[in-house]
């Protein structure tokens, strides 16, 4: 009876259109209320993660669970907050564990410090990781080891990353370098010394009190008009040697130029060894009272070295006896001819 009555008062004296029309404002009213407590339950949740980033999908995975345990909001309403599919929400990686590849990656990193992911790639390559450059780059990135690449120096030239190479015949490598001293007086001087690194022998010491790339030049072309060019040079990163002007000479006579690292004298030993020698026994053994009686004193002695000086390294030959015992033995294999039986 409560009921019938409670009905009646309600819609008591209404048409059926109007009873309809009632219940059709109603649900309306319902759904109105639903969505602003919606909006207002989106509104609080994202307050809540406003200051926390979510670029990636295990972000936003980590911040859809805390807010599905703090609000009781229902998954789909949280995860459209953050604009993530639940299919993508329930998806897991099924990628292999990169612990021990990266690792790897990390050792690499430490002890190749010049190296980039491609190069990293290939060393993993090698020890027969099967990862591809994809994979190695992301991790690479990942626990940022990207390189830091220089500008390289105004007007250098450019340098040669290969491994020690040692000679084997003559003219295939030559050395160059500086020596510094000074005249009685105290006025400096600069010798530019030239090796052969496969006979050792001195092509020229020259002297000056200064010395540019042109004066490099110039030397170069004195000794290779009677004894040809060479394959290599190596020299270290002072200005006369990465100058324009010699890296156009190279360029033009196809001559290699082997820079060495900076710091890192042992990079050009032969020539380091050679200008100890020449402190030693001439510059700190003489009293220079000129230019030209330094010129003097440092080409006798430079024939000295080649002719009369043995060499521990040649088997106590001096360079010039080895130089000569080369070509004959060079010129004697040249000469033996294949004999082709018919």
């Amino acid at each position: 009876d409560a009921t019938f009555y409670n009905w009646k008062k309600k819609f008591g004296g209404l048409g059926p259109s109007e009873v309809r029309r009632l219940k059709q404002l109603e649900e309306e009213n319902a759904k109105l209320k639903k969505l602003v407590a919606d909006l207002a339950l989106d509104k609080a949740m994202l307050q809540d993660v406003l200051f926390k980033k979510a670029l990636k999908p295990s972000r936003k995975r980590l911040l859809i669970d805390e807010l599905l345990i703090r609000y009781r909001a229902s998954l789909t309403q949280t995860c459209a907050l953050f604009r993530m599919s639940r299919s993508l929400y329930a998806y897991r990686s099924k990628a292999r564990d990169a612990t021990a590849l990266l690792m790897r990656i990390k050792e690499i990193a430490a002890t190749r410090v010049h190296y980039g992911y491609r190069r990293v790639q290939v060393m993993l390559k090698r020890e027969g990781w099967p990862d591809n450059h994809k994979r190695v780059y992301r991790l690479y990135q990942a626990e940022g080891l990207s390189l830091r690449l220089k500008r390289p120096k105004r007007n250098k030239s450019a340098r040669l990353r290969q491994p020690k190479q040692m000679a084997t015949a003559i003219n295939e490598i030559w050395s160059m370098d500086f020596v510094a001293d000074e005249l009685f007086d105290g006025r400096r001087l600069r010798a530019l010394t030239v090796v052969d690194n496969y006979t050792r022998e001195s092509l020229a010491i020259d002297v000056g009190q200064s010395l540019r790339g042109e004066d490099v030049v110039a030397t170069l072309n004195r000794i290779s008009a009677h004894r040809g060019l060479p394959a290599t040079i190596k020299v270290d990163n002072g200005s006369e040697f990465i100058s324009k002007v010699m890296d156009k000479w190279a360029y033009e006579r196809g001559v290699e130029l082997d820079f060495s690292r900076p710091g890192k004298p042992t990079d050009n030993a032969k020539i380091e060894s050679f200008n100890g020698r020449l402190r030693q026994e001439c510059l700190n053994a003489h009293w220079f009272l000129s230019l030209n009686d330094a010129k003097a004193k440092i080409e006798e002695w430079r024939r000295y070295y080649n002719e009369t000086r043995p060499h521990s390294a040649l088997q106590w030959a001096t360079p010039s006896e080895f130089a000569r015992q080369a070509r004959e033995k060079a010129d004697f294999g040249s000469a033996i001819q294949p004999v082709i039986s018919t």
